[in-house]
């Protein structure tokens, strides 16, 4: 025969244990700001001792909040989506939000709209959308209008928040022509993607400001074979002293490629990558990157789509840019004709 399982603890429970009425405990957990502390802490160790968790659903019909964020995004398995997910998941969560994520391939065949339709399912508050590849316009074509939204990228009708992909590109090739290198090389990641445009930007306006040639490149993937591909052209080239790959996984298959070659990074070949993988510094030799703080863009997406919900903190509609920052380690030196 099987037991029943105990009821959990209800609003009831927890005020004859805290000697309040239930009133005073539904009060505790919408921070009504007419509770006393000496209140609201009785209420909270009697919560806590009866292991009592408000229902979420209940709270959401009470306060017309489901206190979850949506968040839309493509590409999730590639290292700078995750980590910025990531980061979104653990911000909210600081701030007392859910998170529900819809990670899409493509945004055809109503995928966006799909999603959306879910989210509203959930209630949800607001939406971070993290487009990727996918043109912000067009990401943002099946969005409602009556939901909150941030987008992660520049230039949108919404709210943004935006990762340094231009002025980190340009202090990187800077710092290698410093180092008396005639010019500089470049992966490109994929050119659909706004990210990998900017950084090639900033590559040929900082190359194209100094003076120096601005070689071709052609657009690849974000993939270490797609490095290692483009990179072995590079690497039979003994002209090339340079090299700035648009994100770390490229910039690994290019040392491979240098290395099968036969010529040495940094001794006859500097590379340069982008994002500052966990793995960046334990390659051979450590990859001299330009760091992204994915954890700063998570938290600003978080606050810009909260203070949305709230009216409280800065202006929401204000774009704001994460800065990234030049991280210098082995793979780079001063070239032997200097």
């Amino acid at each position: 025969m099987t037991s029943t399982p105990p009821a959990r603890p209800g609003l009831r429970d927890v005020a004859r244990l805290a000697g309040v009425s239930h009133q005073t405990v539904s009060r505790v957990f919408k921070n009504h700001p007419m509770v006393s502390a000496k209140t609201r802490d009785r209420v909270l160790a009697a919560a806590a001792q009866l292991d009592f968790r408000p229902n979420a659903a209940a709270r959401a019909l009470a306060t017309g909040r489901s206190r979850t964020l949506g968040v839309v995004s493509f590409d999730t398995a590639l290292f700078g989506p995750a980590s910025i997910i990531a980061a979104i998941e653990r911000n909210a969560r600081a701030a007392d939000f859910f998170t529900s994520v819809a990670s899409l391939e493509s945004p055809g065949h109503g995928a966006v709209a799909g999603a959306v339709d879910r989210f509203r399912d959930q209630g949800v508050d607001g939406i971070i959308m993290i487009p990727g590849h996918v043109p912000p316009d067009e990401a943002l074509r099946h969005l409602p209008g009556d939901l909150p939204t941030v987008l992660l990228g520049p230039d949108a009708a919404v709210p943004t928040v935006s990762g340094d992909h231009y002025l980190a590109p340009r202090e990187a090739v800077r710092y290698l022509l410093e180092l008396g290198h005639r010019t500089v090389h470049h992966l490109p990641g994929p050119d659909d993607w706004s990210e990998a445009t900017e950084r090639t930007r900033g590559w040929r306006d900082a190359l194209t400001e100094a003076g120096a040639d601005v070689p071709d490149c052609a657009p690849g993937d974000w993939s270490a074979r797609s490095g290692y591909e483009r990179g072995r052209l590079l690497a039979a080239d003994g002209d090339v002293t340079a090299v700035f790959a648009a994100n770390d996984q490229i910039a690994l298959g290019l040392l491979w490629a240098i290395h099968e070659s036969g010529r040495r990074v940094p001794d006859d070949v500097s590379v340069i990558g982008f994002d500052d993988i966990p793995e960046a510094a334990f390659l051979t030799p450590p990859l001299t990157t330009v760091r992204q703080d994915f954890t700063a863009l998570g938290r600003h997406l978080v606050e810009q789509l909260i203070t949305q919900l709230t009216g409280n903190g800065a202006d929401p509609t204000a774009p704001k840019l994460v800065p990234s920052k030049l991280i210098i380690r082995r793979s780079t030196a001063p070239t032997a004709s200097r």
